[in-house]
């Protein structure tokens, strides 16, 4: 009886899924299970009778004993590791995160305790990263929502503390809520209706809308919007990124106002560079009077334009201004149009900035009139003087207008005349301001991170189904180009300056019976590492190669290369070598792809030196096993 009663023990025992330990009064481990024995790595023999402090790391082990103690006077089951971090040590020396749940009983009258012990590193290493995901969003100075696009009206179920800020609104009125209730009664825009037609078709959308504050205050929203799209193809959220641009708008008002104002000046303006005295720009009423092109400006000075005055005298005139001893200088002088003939001018000269760069504007009147009047016949006195006073009030008023243009130009804009250099066919297409470039740069960080993070999400969702065998293989016929063609076009975003990627070729005949949406996720997960691994102005190269029953593709970059030591754990799920620490990934994409890979019958190599480069080998069947 005692014999069969051990036995009926012994399968309970190794039929618990998680790890049993059994220690007498004394911490002496008196039995485990096979579960334990993987669990840490030891033998049965190796553990029986041993210390339990064998199987904690040397920091647990000085109040443990206390700890263990009172445990055992109290007798009452308890669950450890919920609230805190438990920790166990294997016999490799890892430490492995882990919860325990402690049994006492007594048979004979000796008292033990079970210990049921869970490993759950992959868990906490999932709550971590999901935590450093959550705090970038919140951290972000760009408002950012999140919707479920399987709910009726698309309601909120995420914002950030930059949305909040930005909106006024309180997280009862944001959350569960569509996104029209910031545009209040203003729903007729034409960006709305762009945007409600993408979010219909499920595609990314970048917008700038009038939007309402909870205070009622209006403000342009330059909002970007990406779909979320699962395994079977289905939009499931949207992530809205939003950035307040009403300053930006103003600004683009009043650089416009200034620009009409600039063109369409009676008078002639010029803008030319301080030490090459090159033309930069001139203005309609500029081209239309002195007869030149303003490609041919381009490669002229002042000098070209003017009937007398040599560069050296016209340098030391202008050097009154550049030393500060003026603010500006007015002086008469005689211009010559491309045809040759002539006409007096009176130029108005102030030095300004555009960006680094210290330039010269000159206001021109046409003078002929005024130089010419006291010729005119006498019965033209009146007539022409009181012309000449109309001139002489539109030149005040240009004057004024001048000023205020000079003044606002030179201390209100750090990039005065941006606005203006290009031709009013190219105005609009102009946006090189600093300020410009700067939220520009700053849309662009946001908008990578996002995509680097649902490529995360995207990669942890493959790697739990191909955990937990839910994964499924759709195999169909397909031709190899379209699976290339959708790699590199997505590929292309994320390539750095100067790098490009070599097709390759005599592929358009081949094809493959294989899961496709699995070959593009293989073929992406390479060559998006060999671009983050390899330096602007990098080539990457893709072979093909196919026989009658298998399928090889080569990826070659010129990057950072793996090293020697590291080579051997490349594919090992978390693991990244010590070359790219600085770099963000994961280290579970190699994993996946050889996963997938060997699911396919197919398989993985490499070949790799230290910045020299990397080539990555798979070969792939034909025809899939079904």
């Amino acid at each position: 009886m005692l014999k069969q009663d051990q036995e009926i023990f012994n399968i309970l025992l190794e039929a618990v899924s998680e790890g049993v330990i059994i220690v007498d009064n004394h911490q002496h481990i008196m039995e485990v299970n096979r579960t334990a024995e993987v669990l840490f790595g030891y033998n049965k023999s190796e553990l029986i009778q041993k210390d339990l402090n064998l199987l904690l790391p040397s920091n647990y082990h000085e109040n443990h004993t206390s700890h263990f103690e009172a445990f055992v006077k109290k007798g009452k089951p308890r669950s450890m590791g919920e609230a805190t971090d438990l920790y166990g040590l294997k016999k490799n020396g890892d430490i492995i995160a882990i919860e325990v749940e402690l049994n006492p009983f007594t048979i004979y009258n000796k008292t033990y305790v079970m210990a049921l012990i869970k490993d759950v590193s992959d868990r906490k290493e999932t709550e971590k990263i999901l935590m450093l995901k959550s705090s970038a969003l919140q951290s972000a100075s760009n408002g950012i929502i999140i919707t479920d696009a399987l709910k009726p009206n698309n309601p909120i179920i995420y914002f950030n503390s930059a949305f909040q800020n930005l909106t006024g609104y309180s997280s009862k009125e944001i959350l569960n809520h569509n996104c029209k209730f910031l545009q209040r009664e203003d729903r007729d825009q034409e960006p709305i209706i762009e945007l409600r037609k993408a979010i219909k078709n499920g595609e990314s959308c970048q917008v700038t809308v009038r939007n309402y504050k909870k205070d009622g205050t209006m403000f342009w929203n330059d909002l970007y919007i990406i779909p979320i799209i699962d395994k079977k193809g289905i939009v499931t959220n949207f992530i809205g990124i939003q950035n307040d641009v009403t300053q930006k708008k103003e600004a683009e008002a009043e650089r416009n106002h200034l620009a009409t104002i600039f063109d369409e000046s009676l008078n002639e303006i010029y803008v030319f560079d301080a030490k090459t005295l090159k033309f930069i720009n001139v203005n309609y009423g500029a081209l239309k009077n002195i007869g030149y092109s303003i490609e041919e400006l381009k490669n002229m000075t002042p000098l070209d334009l003017k009937t007398h005055e040599d560069k050296i005298t016209f340098r030391n005139n202008i050097d009154s201004i550049i030393k500060n001893k003026v603010e500006k200088l007015e002086f008469e002088t005689v211009h010559q149009r491309k045809d040759g003939t002539t006409y007096p001018v009176e130029v108005h000269l102030q030095l300004s900035g555009l960006l680094e760069n210290e330039v010269f504007v000159a206001i021109i009147l046409d003078i002929t009139e005024r130089k010419n009047y006291t010729k005119k016949l006498e019965k033209k006195v009146k007539e022409r003087t009181e012309q000449l006073n109309v001139a002489l009030s539109k030149e005040k008023e240009l004057n004024k207008l001048k000023t205020q243009f000079l003044s606002l130009v030179s201390h209100e804009f750090k990039t005065p005349l941006s606005g203006i250099l290009t031709s009013s066919a190219l105005l609009d297409k102009y946006k090189l301001t600093e300020q410009q470039n700067k939220r520009d740069k700053h849309i662009k960080t946001i908008s990578d991170k996002v995509h680097y993070l649902n490529n995360i999400l995207n990669d942890f969702l493959s790697l739990e189904k191909l955990e937990t065998g839910k994964l499924t293989y759709r195999f169909d016929h397909f031709k190899l180009t379209k699976v290339i063609d959708e790699v590199i076009y997505n590929a292309n975003m994320l390539l750095k300056e100067g790098q490009y990627i070599i097709y390759p070729d005599n592929i358009n005949d081949l094809s493959l019976f294989q899961d496709e949406k699995t070959i593009v996720l293989i073929l992406s997960n390479l060559i998006n590492n060999a671009i983050k691994y390899s330096p602007e102005h990098s080539v990457i190269t893709i072979d093909i190669e196919q026989n009658n029953e298998l399928t090889t593709i080569h990826i070659k970059d010129n990057g950072i290369g793996i090293p020697l030591k590291d080579q051997k754990s490349i594919f090992e799920r978390y693991f990244r070598a010590e070359n790219v620490m600085n770099t963000q990934g994961t280290g579970i994409g190699l994993n996946i792809t050889k996963n997938h890979l060997e699911n396919l019958d197919g398989t993985i190599c490499f070949e790799s030196e230290e910045q020299k480069g990397t080539t990555f080998t798979i070969t792939i069947p034909n025809t899939a096993t079904q």
